[in-house]
């Protein structure tokens, strides 16, 4: 590419990523007054007898009247893999000043050839050529013939910005000594570019391929590949192309960009982390003396306490709740959106605490105190879950409650029936809520069958299909007097059994964040330190060709 002073060596710079990002605006200043048309281009590519490439370069340049003198001209290069000292460079006769990878400021890996005394003046024309001998590691496996290898190579392009006009380019393959006429392929050709190449052979004997496009661009990326047997190349001299070598990426620029993408994920990373860790410390409301290990298993717990000891999310202990006093005749639901519940007077016998506590919460009218009186109810459920474990082992208690939740999943799905499935499901519903992938389970488990509605039903779904008997057709499964039960599909059935859950935390407690947040808050506060003088201190917790890489390219400057 084309550049006005001297650069420095950027490679260095990737060790400071954002030095390197402050560096690309004064770069970018000074090749923006570049404005140059490459008149003509022609290359050669020598496929050599031991598997390597020589590379030619003419280079013709017609440097625009109001543009910068140009004095640096980067030439790109298919991989690492060269001889920097092996280069020789001319700038209209004269050999150029020198030439410098470490001062390459194109894409991917090259060299600058800095023309000295040959530099070429605003509005005048120069040539350049360019030779570079043996680049490695650019002979592949051929990937639609085993029995043949294959090179594909991309002439050096520039900027769009810097370079107009058309290009008269010429790019020849010469093909390995010995290699027959009727033996070689060539690939596809560019679009705009004749089909085929000119098939002929130079002044060693040697077959070629020439591809000319008179009206060329010197700032596309053009692709010109070729396959031959590989009985004319070492065997050691077909390899595969690595990962960096398919996206023309040197290894000393992969190493200073990762260093400093590595400053940025590290700071990127704490952040992100802390983040997460904060979520997941406002989710733990357990009090952290319940999971000091006692002995044996806590024994009667209902599957509401299991939650707790299960810190399952608290919208859906809500929701088991709400299904309990259901269940038990407690309430009724009036409306699902806002949640409103018909509570029954007097009150059945063998209600639990917080179950009479969440009844009392939706007997309050407003919804801050409806929300107070469950964030209470739950506080003190948590509460009384851990004296219940005194004594008792944590880790063997909840192994011991998740069996029976796997149990009770078994006695569903194993069920031979509809009918006996949907009063399988009916019986262990508290516990099968336990699972933590209840919303998938309940779905597969129901989608593709009718559901025999529970005998609470039409006390949880207020609907008209919930309720009305229209909806419904006749099985053999009955309620406790003997009436035939309705039927739902069981997508629907399925659907409204999970989005009780997703309901308790849109229509009731608001986000589940913030309403767990302020239960943690009392049951597992973040511990403090004491500062001197007993005043309190902060607290904190824990290429699509046959078979080979792409080659090359300039053009960053």
């Amino acid at each position: 590419m084309i550049k006005g002073d001297k650069a420095k060596d950027m490679k260095k710079l990737g060790v400071l990523f954002i030095v390197v990002v402050a560096m690309l605006v004064p770069f970018s200043a000074m090749a923006q007054s570049y404005s140059f048309s490459l008149d003509q281009a022609v290359v050669d590519v020598y496929v050599n007898a031991d598997g390597t490439l020589d590379l030619m370069y003419h280079y013709t340049f017609s440097n625009d009247p109001s543009a910068s003198m140009i004095d640096f001209v980067d030439i790109g290069l298919p991989n690492q893999h060269f001889n920097e000292n092996a280069i020789i460079a001319e700038a209209n006769g004269e050999p150029a000043a020198y030439v410098s990878s470490a001062e390459y400021q194109g894409d991917g890996t090259g060299v600058a050839v800095a023309l000295g005394s040959s530099a070429i003046p605003p509005g005048s024309t120069g040539e350049l050529y360019v030779y570079i001998p043996g680049v490695e590691r650019m002979i592949h496996p051929d990937s639609q013939d085993k029995g043949y290898a294959s090179t594909v190579f991309s002439p050096t392009w520039f900027g769009s910005e810097y370079v107009h006009g058309y290009t008269d380019m010429q790019v020849t393959f010469h093909l390995p000594p010995g290699v027959q006429p009727q033996e070689p392929r060539w690939h596809k050709s560019p679009d705009g570019w004749a089909t085929e190449p000119i098939v002929d052979t130079d002044g060693e004997g040697r077959v070629t391929y020439t591809w000319r496009n008179a009206r060329a661009n010197g700032y596309t990326q053009y692709k010109f590949g070729a396959s031959v047997p590989r009985a004319y190349l070492p065997a050691a001299a077909v390899t595969t192309p690595s990962i960096l070598e398919r996206l023309n990426i040197s290894s000393d620029a992969l190493i200073g960009w990762l260093i400093g993408l590595g400053f940025f994920f590290v700071f990127a990373g704490s952040m992100v982390i802390g983040f997460f860790s904060s979520q997941r410390r406002r989710m733990q409301y357990l009090p952290p003396k319940i999971t000091v290990e006692g002995h044996g298993i806590k024994r009667g717990l209902t599957a509401i306490e299991a939650a707790i000891l299960m810190e399952q999310p608290l919208d859906k202990v809500l929701t088991m709740i709400l299904f309990s006093v259901i269940k038990k005749n407690a309430a009724r639901v009036k409306t699902k959106d806002p949640l409103e519940l018909e509570v029954v007077q007097p009150a059945p016998q063998g209600l639990n605490s917080y179950e009479q506590s969440f009844l009392n919460a939706f007997r309050k009218t407003q919804p801050e105190a409806r929300k107070k009186e469950l964030r209470e109810t739950m506080v003190a459920l948590i509460k009384s879950v851990a004296t219940k474990m005194k004594g008792f082992s944590y880790t063997e208690t909840l192994a011991y409650y998740r069996s029976i939740v796997d149990s009770a999943w078994k006695q569903v799905e194993s069920a031979s029936t509809p009918e006996i499935k949907s009063a399988a499901f009916e019986e262990n519903l508290d516990w099968t809520m336990l699972d933590r992938d209840y919303d998938d389970r309940t779905r597969r488990t129901f989608e593709n069958q009718p559901v025999y509605t529970p005998s609470w039903w039409d006390r949880y779904d207020p609907s008209p299909a919930g309720r009305s008997p229209g909806h419904a057709s006749t099985g053999p499964a009955t309620s406790g007097g003997g009436s035939s039960l309705p039927t739902l599909p069981g997508s629907d059935f399925a659907a409204s059994m999970v989005n009780g859950v997703q309901g308790f935390s849109a229509n009731v407690i608001g986000g589940l964040g913030a309403f767990t947040s302020s239960v943690t808050g009392k049951t597992n506060p973040v511990a403090t330190s004491s500062g001197g003088g007993g005043s309190s201190g902060g607290g904190g917790c824990a290429c699509a060709c046959a078979g080979c890489a792409c080659a090359c390219a300039g053009g960053g400057r």
